[in-house]
Order: structure tokens, then C-alpha cells, then sequence
């Protein structure tokens, strides 16, 4: 069975961030695809360039503040880095969708939610505003929400955490955007919430054959909801493959010193993991492998920058042999 045409197209994209006597190489070399139907994570460190990834993926980085040094990046085949202002708003919202980390700050905290769903809903749809209003309710029913019609009619600020997320996901599927970015959205959320939201973004994204880009540090949370992970480490993709390979048999030390970190991998009692040193600073990264100086596996050939490598679809850039 052919692949479907990818949604999402990054290909060796390099981006900097010019700042007074230095300039932070926040992306370097980030290669990913992205298909229909696809709920598939990238995770790492903070400062590991994921939401810089997804915010470019929009265009939402402040015009003149980076320079994409190398590289493409294509939704549905448009060059979104050549993209104009005015195709840039035809595009936001009903090619391409996002949820941001806190929906308090992505909400407008001085309009009603009806008043916001129905101004997105309206400019990507010729519908009247009776036609709008249906839509919205239908949506946030469609997000188990009991009285779509009393949220309508409330502020941000009178919603809980957990609504707030829920009506944000409503607004991000009101037009069926091929391509959904999530950016951490359930980490202002408690446990039982996180499941229940995310239970919910998997749901709809598989009824409207969306993909869905989900952007976290949870590696926990990308091998319960993701088919595929890309590990993004100093701005570049140091391991990516179908998540239950990679959970089962991590090939970069980086990888491995993620999952080790997890609560359940430690015995009871005993001092739970974590990867020593700190990322280096993006405007002085050393040559070669970027993780080396923070590895335990380190040896001559890391001086040199490793290229991801492997068989099938289950790659690292690590000089390590880890298997046939």
C-alpha cells in the first residue's frame, strides 16, 4: 500500500537566532515528515528546538528576529517559508491548527468563548452566524462538554483548566485542518485530565484522518498516544522511528537517558535517573556530537558529527553500533 503524499515536509532546516556579539543555532539540520491520519511526537529537552519547530511551521517567530540559514519546510506542498502575510491567514486555521501550552494566555480573556469560536469558524467558512453558532455547539459537545451552550457564554477565566483545553481543541478542529501542531498542551493539567484531553485530541484527530504533530518532554505520554517519535536534541533530530521501537530498543545514549529518567524505571526507594550536565549554550555548540560531553558512551569518533543512520524506519545519529 502506496504512503499518502506527507501533510508535513521539513527537510534539512537550519535556523539561527542573531543576538548582540553571537547568534543561537536553534535548529540544525531538522529533517521530518508528517502524514495524514499520523499522531507522531518530538520530544527533548527544553532548548532542543521543538517549539521552535512547530512555531515556524505557522510562521508565528517574530518577522526579522531569525534567519533560516538552510533547508525547506512544506505544508501540503506550500513553501510555508515563502508564504506572503495574506496567504499565511488562509493557511493558519484551516490547513494548519495549534494548541498552545496554556490555553489562558491563547484565549482572549476579555471575549466570550461563543464570540472567539464563532469569529475563527466564520472566517475560514461561508456560514451565517445562526450556521456558526450550530457549528461551535456541535464542536464543544463534541469534546464531551455537558452544556456547550453555558461554555459559549463564558469568559476563559470562568472555565477550568481542563475546559479551557477542551474548547481550544474544539477551535483548533472547527475547520478540519489537515495538520494539527500540539505544543504541550496538557502541562498546566493534572494526570486524570491530561488522559482524558488527550484521550479525546487522538479521537478526533483519527475520525478526520488529521495529523498531528505533538510537541512535549513526556516520553511517557508519546508511547501511550503517538505512532511515531522524532528525539530532537541541540536543534537536531538525534533519533526518530515508530515509537514502539524506540520505546523497546532506544539506539542513541541521549534516547536511553530519557527513558531511564522515567518514575516507573526506577526500583523503590533508589534515586531516580537523570542525564548529567547541562545543554550547551546554542551560540557556542562544541564540533561533532553535541551529546558527547554529557554521554557516558563517549569516544574518539564523536569529535566528528555523526548523520542518522540505521535500518528501515528506526534511525540514530550516534557512531555507536547497536545491532545488525
Amino acid at each position: 500500500m502506496n504512503m499518502p503524499p506527507a501533510v508535513l515536509v521539513i527537510d534539512n532546516l537550519s535556523l539561527e537566532f542573531p543576538a548582540w556579539r553571537s547568534t543561537a543555532k536553534v535548529l540544525n539540520g531538522v529533517s521530518l515528515r508528517l502524514h495524514p491520519g499520523e499522531i507522531v511526537g518530538v520530544i527533548g529537552e527544553s532548548g532542543s528546538g521543538k517549539s521552535v519547530t512547530a512555531l515556524l511551521s505557522l510562521r508565528l517567530l517574530a518577522e526579522h528576529s531569525y534567519r533560516v540559514t538552510a533547508g525547506q519546510l512544506r505544508v501540503l506542498g506550500r513553501d510555508m517559508l515563502a508564504a506572503s502575510e495574506a496567504q499565511l491567514l488562509k493557511v493558519r486555521g484551516r490547513d494548519i491548527a495549534m494548541i498552545f501550552q496554556e490555553p489562558m494566555t491563547a484565549l482572549n480573556p476579555t471575549r466570550r468563548i461563543g464570540r472567539q469560536m464563532l469569529d475563527v469558524i466564520r472566517h475560514h467558512q461561508p456560514l451565517s452566524k445562526a450556521q456558526a453558532t450550530e457549528r461551535a455547539v456541535s464542536l464543544l459537545r463534541d469534546m464531551h462538554i455537558a452544556d456547550p451552550e453555558a461554555v459559549m457564554a463564558s469568559y476563559p477565566f470562568e472555565l477550568s483548566g481542563g475546559m479551557r483545553q477542551r474548547v481550544m481543541i474544539a477551535l483548533a478542529f472547527s475547520c478540519d485542518p489537515p495538520l494539527l501542531i500540539a505544543d504541550e498542551p496538557t502541562t498546566a493539567l493534572d494526570v486524570t485530565v491530561q488522559r482524558q484531553v488527550l484521550l479525546l485530541l487522538r479521537e478526533k484527530a483519527r475520525a478526520r484522518n488529521t495529523a498531528v504533530l505533538l510537541i512535549t518532554h513526556d516520553m511517557a505520554l508519546v508511547s501511550q498516544f503517538c505512532d511515531r517519535v522524532y528525539v530532537m536534541y541541540t536543534g537536531a533530530v538525534v533519533e526518530h522511528g515508530p515509537v514502539h521501537a524506540v520505546m523497546a530498543q532506544p539506539q542513541h545514549p541521549y534516547t536511553q537517558g530519557l527513558l531511564a529518567a522515567l518514575p516507573g524505571q526506577a526500583r523503590p526507594g533508589a534515586e531516580l535517573h537523570s542525564i548529567r550536565g547541562q545543554v550547551p549554550d546554542l551560540a557556542e555548540l562544541p564540533s561533532g556530537c553535541t551529546f558527547r560531553e554529557r554521554c557516558d558512551k563517549a569516544m574518539p569518533a564523536c569529535a566528528q558529527r555523526p548523520l542518522l543512520r540505521g535500518h528501515g524506519d528506526h534511525q540514530r545519529a550516534c557512531w555507536l553500533e547497536v545491532g545488525p
